[in-house]
């Protein structure tokens, strides 16, 4: 049996060696791949087994867990690969919800509840609530950013410093380096009478709607067609940051078919090459060795979605959460030292720092 992938072999009583591809595995061996070669094995297996049977193993519960970048009392904060959906509605199995009750109760009697939501195509920090009161109280606080209020200034303080950023690529570059978009937002039906799809709601009061608000800062340069953009949504509304970047600025974001699909049927990707505006040279892109065009960057044929929740600011909900239900007047001594505030990072699916390095730190 050939050897394909970079790897070692333990051989009974003998040390730890590396193999080459061109070597044969002999019997009793041992092998140990890499940790992405086995989570990409068992993220496929969700993608197959229904739900009424999702029994997670140890080792997909090992996979599971170590997607949790943070955990205490109160809440879960999760780093969300994409393709996976959050919320399970049939005929959708194996979403995060199911899954983080499968694997991720931590000894409490139910598993997390989901706080806000990510689309199924994009990734990064997905919060969840580990009891009731935080569950409720985390779902007041994002229902509007920074609108929660409370008895304690504390806890309103935290509330007003709460935000959430993301990272997208979109296909051109808006009119305005930063700015504010508020546009309404309303949800349709296609023709087929079966699809729904949320557009900018038009300016009548006969049609509902929901405020939506999203800040928007351009991270740099317009290279090969693209853009690197940040986005602070301040309000949670289905599609609310594909709509305003794809309708509101003109400008969707890559692998967003569903609100971007013509501009996508006129975008011409790479290797053109764009104009660097100080020097009025052309961009000299530094291709990373060994990169694969087929994972879903800027370089394949069909991009994946290019949105990442990247960064979370909220409060500390386990240091106020008996104050907020009343249970005590002041947070507990033993708490007190606790921060205020709880900051998180995520780093950005493989898709997307392909693109990152192609277009960012990859420049010349």
């Amino acid at each position: 049996m050939n050897l394909l992938f970079h790897a070692s072999v333990m051989h009974y009583n003998t040390a730890r060696v590396q193999i080459k591809p061109s070597d044969v595995m002999e019997v009793g061996a041992r092998i140990h791949i890499p940790v992405s070669v086995a989570e990409t094995a068992i993220s496929k297996r969700f993608d197959t087994i229904p739900s009424g049977t999702l029994y997670p193993n140890a080792d997909e519960i090992e996979y599971l867990q170590r997607l949790v970048k943070y955990k205490d009392s109160a809440l879960l904060v999760l780093n969300k690969p994409p393709k996976v959906p959050v919320k399970g509605n049939m005929p959708i199995h194996n979403s995060m919800d199911a899954l983080a009750a499968a694997a991720l109760s931590y000894g409490y009697d139910e598993g997390p509840k989901l706080v806000h939501r990510l689309d199924r195509e994009s990734s990064g920090l997905l919060l969840m609530g580990r009891t009731k009161e935080s569950i409720a109280h985390l779902q007041s606080l994002f229902s509007y950013i920074n609108r929660a209020q409370s008895k304690c200034q504390a806890w309103n303080d935290a509330c007003k410093a709460t935000y959430q950023r993301y990272w997208a690529l979109v296909i051109g570059s808006p009119k305005d380096k930063e700015g504010l978009i508020s546009a309404r937002l309303s949800k349709v039906l296609l023709d087929d009478g079966k699809t729904e799809r949320v557009v900018l709601a038009q300016h009548s009061r006969l049609e509902p709607s929901q405020e939506a608000v999203t800040e928007y800062r351009v991270l740099g340069p317009t290279i090969n067609g693209c853009s690197w953009i940040e986005l602070c949504p301040l309000t949670s509304r289905k599609h609310q940051l594909r709509v305003h970047c794809a309708e509101a600025l003109g400008t969707p974001i890559v692998g967003d078919y569903k609100y971007g699909w013509f501009v996508h049927r006129r975008w011409k990707q790479m290797p053109r090459v764009d104009i660097e505006p100080s020097s009025g040279k052309p961009y000299k892109l530094r291709w990373p060795e060994g990169v694969d065009i087929q994972k879903g960057s800027v370089l394949a044929k069909v991009p994946l979605l290019h949105l990442h929740c990247r960064e979370l600011v909220l409060p500390n909900i386990a240091k106020f959460i008996d104050v907020l239900d009343g249970k005590s007047e002041n947070v507990h001594p033993a708490l007190s030292t606790r921060p205020d505030l709880l900051r998180f990072v995520a780093s950005m699916p493989s898709h997307m720092k392909i693109s990152w390095n192609l277009m960012s730190s990859f420049l010349v």
